[in-house]
């Protein structure tokens, strides 16, 4: 058994000093007295937080899920840990209809590479599909041409490790997918999409509990007509996704959605495979981007995902949406297992999985353990 000591660790929501944090492979609990015999790790008054969980991370260091093999993905849980992530869904992007079995069974497999003993980076937690059932009118930086209607028979025969699925609701036989997909236990998120407030109502009726990257890909809030993002910021069901990198939504929103949503608010990166790499020209699905700082564009100017990461976004909760470090961390954290229905791991309870991150007073990432075992160290 370990123990974390000399350290305030994040439990509901709230920090608690002078205890140590026992765990094995799992938590074991809060202690005012460490046993003997016990590893003592200190935390130099330092922050004890869950494992930072991404459900929203398209690449990093070069790589982008549903382009790379099962080996290179698990070659990105490990460079993920340095940032504090301890979990993660690999996020597809639209492409063409026939790369989707090979893409998803590549994950697939590096799901089972991930949860092998001894290995030592964050867990693969399924996919999320973010496509192809999206709004051609608001299809980001993704390609129109790989868009398709939605089709519960043609999608049902993949959805083995899929956790999350992002659908636009206003499509013709949304409704029947959305309620189809949450009857089997997948997690529905609105997302690129052009919806009507009642339409994006009827998603959240029809099964929808989750928002693909508020504000971006949506239409813009009106006084008569708030369409999807006034129905996703003021319905207590669904949790929202939000970029915190100070550029893809504005800091003012960043505090309007963290104080409408609370508990229902996940930080996400929307990070792609640029993320970890110098500033210059690169390719992406076909298409010329520029990365210049937190800002990634295509040639037209179209915004093309993120280079954040999640310990950046959890220091801007705070630094730029007037969010507590306790706020920002759980919602990279534990409300972000919840939005996908993860109860193994997200929290530092009994019997929880030990994904652990310990973090200085900045809020940066100096030591992660995931199962017990410490997979990095600053």
């Amino acid at each position: 058994m370990k123990a974390i000591i000399n350290g305030r660790v994040l439990i509901d929501g709230q920090f608690t000093q002078g205890q140590a944090l026992l765990f094995k492979e799992r938590i074991v609990g809060l202690s005012g007295i460490v046993p003997e015999g016990v590893e003592r790790i200190d935390a130099n008054g330092g922050v004890v937080a869950p494992g930072l969980i991404d459900v929203h991370c398209h690449g990093f260091g070069g790589r982008e899920a549903g382009e790379t093999n099962a080996q290179e993905l698990a070659a990105m849980s490990c460079q993920l840990v340095s940032h504090g992530v301890t979990a993660w869904l690999p996020t597809v992007s639209c492409q063409k209809w026939e790369q989707y079995p090979w893409a998803f069974g590549q994950i697939r497999e590096a799901m089972r590479l991930t949860a092998a003993p001894g290995f030592r980076g964050a867990r693969i937690l399924g996919i999320h599909a973010e496509g192809p059932y999206l709004s051609p009118l608001k299809h980001g930086a993704q390609n129109p041409a790989d868009i398709l209607p939605p089709d519960w028979a043609r999608f049902a025969p993949l959805m083995d490790c899929v956790r999350l699925v992002t659908v636009a609701p206003e499509a013709e036989s949304a409704l029947a997918l959305i309620y189809r997909l949450a009857g089997a236990g997948v997690t529905v998120s609105i997302g690129h999409t052009s919806a009507t407030y009642a339409q994006a109502v009827a998603g959240i009726e029809a099964g929808a509990t989750h928002a693909t990257h508020l504000f971006n890909a949506m239409p813009e809030m009106l006084h008569r007509e708030p369409g999807a993002a006034g129905a996703l910021l003021t319905d207590g069901r669904v949790y929202c996704e939000l970029i915190a990198d100070g550029f893809h939504v504005h800091p003012a929103l960043l505090t309007l959605a963290a104080r409408l949503k609370g508990d229902k608010l996940v930080l996400i990166t929307d990070s792609i495979r640029f993320t970890g790499l110098p500033d210059g020209e690169y390719t992406l699905g076909g298409q010329s981007a520029t990365v210049r700082g937190v800002e990634c564009r295509l040639a037209d100017g179209t915004i093309a995902g993120s280079t954040l990461t999640l310990d950046r976004a959890v220091q801007n909760g705070v630094a730029l949406g007037g969010m507590t470090p306790a706020q920002a961390l759980a919602a990279a954290s534990v409300y972000a297992a919840a939005s996908i229905g993860e109860t193994k791991r997200g929290a530092l309870r009994p019997g929880m999985e030990a994904d652990i991150v310990v973090f200085n007073a900045e809020l940066c990432p100096v030591r992660t353990f995931v199962g017990g075992a410490e997979v990095w160290r600053a």
